[in-house]
């Protein structure tokens, strides 16, 4: 019986966490006592699913030899994801009719979507090495010359907090994460665009070099990207800024600029990333729960972002407009929207909610923690974000246990999903008699 190509990728990952969990475990990873198990077991399910989560700190438990194993399982995790993601959409196209390729189709459109796998690969092989080298260089430098650290640390420091940062992992070698750097404008700014340019997807950078400023010769996915990155990027900056301007624990001691600075470095990481400037246990609850709403969104498909896409949240934004409208057809940025993308859309999103929602209920049955910071942990895990108000390394194991689920869950599920729902399409041969039931 031969696997679906869904079934090998979802494989391949759960191998990957074992191998890098097993390595993890080694007393030769460990500063003191040998990492448990079910500990490692998390740590690379969070590497791999490019997450951030951790159960300890890293910066003090891990020996050299654990920090290069997670360096590792972060580039393995965020580079099997983009080749995947861009293999499987180009298989997508190829396999389908011109009628139903409305949306993956153009993504791929022109060379790229008569590109050989190989070229493809290569391709995302080349846009990863070049973006990190580039980050790991600006980084390195900053360290070596502003905060004085010797060459080889400051290499290391640089090329680890790079990969972290364009895979949106958010693991730091800091026991505070980044908080030392709040007010630094250029590790906060050059782990933003690392970020940002890794959560806008394969596609879109390709699509990007290829066409540059051609407004006219801009895909639906592409429009959809770029626009709802920057509305969800101000947006975010705009909500923590004004919830959180006067919180003495997090915004309030900082001078004018580092607070713009701080808030909007938290609104990127929202989008996945997972790496924090100022306390998150500390926030307002109602800033935890605009932070919901953005981790669970996320950021492009096909690229090392979670979430269910910003994508699938734009086509459900534009559903409910058309329908308010009275409109008989979605129309985005000048093109109509096929009507098999409404349904995967709609299950994308329903299937998060029960996730997400369910996961809520199996940690509320486990703990004791507050319901806010809980849905904040499972939301962070689900989209692969990272963020934590703290309460990780307080959960007993089988909240531990759901959270991995949850990562691999959020990783996979959606691409998968839409995998499936695609390639797995057998058109029949008859229809049933409609009817509509009332609504609202």
């Amino acid at each position: 019986m031969s696997l679906h190509p869904t079934q090998i990728t979802l494989l391949g990952y759960i191998g990957l966490i074992t191998i890098g969990a097993t390595l993890l475990a080694l007393p030769i990873s460990s500063t003191g006592d040998p990492i448990s198990f079910i500990d490692a077991f998390f740590t690379a399910t969070s590497a791999v699913c490019v997450t951030g989560l951790s159960v300890f700190d890293i910066s003090l438990v891990l020996t050299d030899f654990g920090k290069v194993v997670l360096l590792s399982l972060i580039q393995l995790g965020g580079l099997g994801i983009m080749v995947v993601s861009g293999l499987i959409a180009i298989a997508i196209f190829r396999r389908l009719s011109t009628s139903g390729s409305d949306l993956i189709g153009s993504e791929f459109r022109s060379q790229q979507a008569n590109s050989t796998m190989k070229d493809t690969m290569l391709r995302i092989v080349k846009m990863v090495v070049v973006f990190e080298s580039v980050g790991a260089v600006i980084l390195t430098a900053w360290f070596a010359t502003v905060y004085r650290y010797d060459l080889g640390h400051a290499l290391w420091m640089g090329v680890f907090h790079a990969v972290s940062s364009f895979n949106n992992a958010g693991f730091a070698l800091y026991s505070d994460n980044l908080m030392s750097f709040v007010a630094d404008p250029v590790v906060s700014l050059t782990v933003c665009a690392l970020i940002i340019i890794g959560g806008l997807g394969f596609p879109v950078i390709m699509e990007l070099r290829r066409v540059g400023w051609a407004p006219r010769q801009w895909t639906m996915n592409f429009n959809i990207v770029m626009s709802m990155t920057v509305i969800l990027l101000v947006g975010g900056t705009i909500y923590i800024a004004i919830l959180e301007w006067s919180n003495p624990g997090t915004l309030g001691p900082l001078d004018p600029g580092a607070k713009i600075l701080a808030a909007f470095f938290q609104s990127v990481q929202t989008r996945t990333a997972g790496f924090n400037s100022i306390d998150i246990g500390a926030m307002n609850p109602a800033t935890w729960l605009g932070m919901d709403g953005l981790m669970f969104v996320g950021a492009g498909p096909a690229g090392t972002a979670g979430g269910i896409k910003v994508t699938t949240f734009a086509v459900l934004a534009f559903i409910v407009l058309t329908e308010l409208r009275g409109d008989s057809a979605v129309n985005i940025f000048g093109k109509r929207l096929s009507r098999a993308v409404h349904r995967q859309a709609i299950t994308i999103a329903l299937l998060a909610v029960f996730y997400v929602a369910a996961s809520t209920v199996l940690m509320q049955l486990t703990t004791t923690v507050s319901t806010d910071r809980l849905i904040f942990e499972v939301i962070s895990a689900f989209g692969t974000v990272g963020l934590s108000t703290g309460i990780t390394p307080m959960l007993p194991d089988p909240a531990l246990i759901n959270l991995i689920v949850l990562m691999i869950v959020g990783r996979l599920g959606p691409l998968t999903l839409s995998t499936a729902l695609i390639l797995n399409h057998s058109p029949k041969l008859y229809e049933f008699p409609k009817e509509r039931p009332l609504l609202g």
